[in-house]
């Protein structure tokens, strides 16, 4: 709500607030420390050709300026160190996508020993619905995952569980 209010003040009047930025005079430079004043002062009253030499445009120095050439090379090759790329049996495809993209980015190959998000919640999934069918042995074999690792996300992350509580139940608690 406030964010639609805001954009409503910024947006009003935008036409007739730029001619007025655009009909001022050019800012002023910023004040001068005195010194820098007293310098200038003294420098133009005692030499009366520096302003003109500052602002003359010299031919000689710009003719110099066009024969300068430079020309840069790249190093020699050897010098070059290489990176090594990873090995292409590193990496595997992903067995679950989602195609409306609703976690993030794309996935197009997935670095074994890992899992992406949509895979995590389909084994979690699997899991709970038949844990005898897919064991930690096999989802770690299916996975390309480490036993242990699979062992401990399948102990400590269930998938979301709604619990429909009755009166029966809310009973046993309040005895509690």
């Amino acid at each position: 709500m406030g964010a639609n209010i805001l954009r409503a003040f910024r947006n009003l009047n935008v036409e007739s607030r730029a001619h007025q930025l655009i009909g001022k005079d050019k800012p002023s430079a910023a004040p001068m420390y005195p010194g820098v004043r007293e310098a200038i002062q003294t420098t133009t009253s005692t030499h009366p050709d520096i302003q003109d030499k500052i602002y003359r445009k010299d031919d000689q120095l710009l003719s110099r300026l066009k024969d300068v050439y430079v020309d840069s090379t790249d190093p020699s090759p050897q010098v070059k160190a290489e990176v090594p790329l990873p090995k292409q049996e590193d990496w595997r495809l992903p067995k679950h996508m989602m195609m409306n993209g609703s976690f993030g980015i794309a996935v197009d190959n997935i670095p074994k020993g890992n899992i992406s998000v949509v895979e995590a919640l389909t084994i979690l999934s699997n899991y709970k619905q038949s844990p005898k069918t897919w064991t930690a042995e096999k989802l770690a074999a299916e996975y390309s995952l480490d036993i242990k690792d699979t062992k401990a996300m399948l102990e400590f992350f269930t998938p979301f569980d709604i619990k429909i509580i009755t009166s029966n139940d809310q009973e046993k608690i309040d005895e509690k």
